[in-house]
């Protein structure tokens, strides 16, 4: 083989090389986060929220569970909540977003003068359920009821002959993500360890798959009120 054949080849692997090195050193791709927001304030006025600079929820009042919206990965992403009108601070707070994670910016508040707004981030499941599973998660904010029980009444199934899915969830806590088989129930609420119901739903058709945020509130902050459910599709 002559010499300027081999200077040939010896070229042509060296170009080879080059084109693999450079596929091999991709830029580096940061996932975004998806991020909502649940707002569970009682005395909050209308809000916006606002993200990292990107407004996320636009004059929002209590049981709103907006869409996902997209947002950069932060370690500390800054957390702001005005008031809709006028535009007054609220509460400013941060929190983490995690590269291709879900997550829900929850929005509370101690139901009192004076009045003191907490901003919470929640981690949300991304993932579907089991087959043939549902996987609910539960956020108990009705101070006047108290810590409530949460049953999945199947077809006919009578409250008492069901086993609460959730039991002395207290205010202020969550209880979740809970995998329990599909199909057709109500979900009742009641005050833990009694049979007074508090909140019945309409039958829920689920098939499997299905993961949800359930939401508790007192429909007003008199003694003894109902509670008012409201309820978002994390995944399906």
């Amino acid at each position: 083989m002559t010499l300027s054949r081999l200077a040939i080849m010896a070229g042509a692997s060296l170009a080879v090389a080059l084109a693999l090195s450079a596929c091999s050193n991709v830029a580096t791709y940061t996932q975004p986060s998806l991020v909502r927001v649940i707002d569970a304030s009682y005395i909050a006025p209308a809000v916006n929220v606002v993200v990292e600079g990107t407004l996320l929820a636009s004059n929002i009042g209590q049981g709103t569970i907006s869409a996902y919206g997209t947002l950069p990965a932060s370690n500390n992403a800054v957390i702001k909540v005005t008031a809709a009108t006028g535009c007054a601070t609220l509460v400013t707070s941060n929190g983490t977003l995690m590269a291709g994670h879900q997550h829900s910016v929850f929005l509370t508040d101690n139901g009192a003068a004076p009045t003191s707004y907490t901003v919470t981030v929640l981690e949300d499941q991304q993932v579907s359920a089991a087959s043939g599973h549902s996987a609910f998660r539960f956020l108990n904010q009705a101070p006047k009821t108290g810590g409530v029980d949460v049953y999945m009444i199947p077809g006919t199934t009578t409250l008492a002959n069901t086993i609460p899915i959730v039991t002395n969830l207290p205010v202020g806590s969550t209880a979740g993500y809970i995998s329990f088989t599909s199909q057709t129930v109500t979900m009742v609420i009641t005050p833990t360890g009694t049979t007074t119901v508090k909140y019945t739903s309409t039958p829920l058709a689920l098939t499997g798959g299905e993961v949800r945020t359930v939401l508790i509130v007192d429909t007003q902050l008199t003694s003894d009120p109902p509670v008012a459910v409201f309820m978002a599709n994390d995944v399906n």
